[in-house]
């Protein structure tokens, strides 16, 4: 893989410039009996789900429930244990896929460069692959840092930015790749709850406006039953709903139950200080 990044650098004309402003057809994903361990830990276990093209889909779950291992798998950024991933019958994991498809993440800390300015992190990539002309590189940048409403941010580096900034940011950068898919990991984590609604409503804006397929990992509860068409529910490494939102308030398992509407029970021991 590193040796074919190398050769695309060192091309002297633009690897896929055909590609700058076009439209692209959303993808589906299939995730089938998709097993992971880590050593002898086992994270998850027995996934499968499918994941149509266009919808926005959810992952939710306690800490350490496999969300983001899952969201690893399908990014292609991992290889499962057993079982498999595919991108419209594609290996994820394939270097031919990544030519195939525009995927995109977002990651929860952004991922920004410190050192560079917001219109230099956002052109690096484009740039280094020489995925078009200068003059059209810039023209997507211009043109996701608008959608994002960052056009007077394009000269300061991240540390000027607030945190919903750097988020958004982190969105426009993914969305320069002009995505059929787009994976958010934790897009709301550190957020206040205006914040929190504003990046809601990016993740539904780019999905109606432009279809791309949007996979979201989130402990957000509003933001998942707001936003998503259907959710999907991990619990110990095990897929244990999928639902449309509407399907999920129905539902009377205790154990979601306990998830969507976490109470605290003032007579328990540890908050004795809190309930005098």
């Amino acid at each position: 893989m590193k040796k074919h990044i190398q050769k695309e650098r060192f091309q002297s004309e633009p690897r896929q410039p055909a590609t700058i402003g076009q439209t692209r057809t959303p993808v589906g994903v299939e995730v089938r009996n998709l097993g992971k361990k880590y050593g002898a830990q086992t994270v998850l276990t027995d996934i499968s789900l499918k994941i149509e093209p266009g919808e926005i889909f959810t992952i939710m779950g306690p800490s350490g429930s496999g969300k983001s291992v899952l969201l690893r798998q399908i990014a292609g950024l991992e290889a499962p244990t057993s079982g498999a991933v595919a991108i419209n019958g594609h290996n994820p994991a394939d270097p031919d896929t990544r030519d195939r498809f525009a995927i995109a993440l977002v990651f929860q800390a952004g991922a920004l460069f410190n050192s560079l300015s917001v219109y230099d992190n956002l052109a690096l990539y484009p740039l280094e692959h020489r995925i078009g002309t200068r003059a059209q590189i810039r023209d997507r940048v211009m043109r996701a840092l608008k959608i994002l409403s960052l056009e007077g941010a394009v000269n300061k580096n991240p540390s000027e930015l607030s945190g919903g900034m750097k988020k958004r940011v982190a969105i426009a950068r993914a969305l320069v790749m002009e995505p059929q898919l787009l994976l958010y990991d934790e897009p709301t984590s550190e957020l206040d709850p205006v914040m929190s609604a504003t990046i809601g409503e990016i993740i539904a804006t780019l999905k109606q406006e432009y279809q791309v397929t949007s996979i979201v990992v989130s402990h957000d509860r509003d933001l998942a039953l707001t936003i998503s068409n259907r959710v999907a529910i991990l619990m110990r490494g095990k897929l244990l709903s999928l639902s449309d939102p509407a399907g999920l308030r129905r539902d009377t398992t205790p154990e979601i139950i306990d998830f969507l509407n976490p109470k605290i029970d003032l007579r328990n021991p540890r908050y004795k200080n809190m309930a005098a």
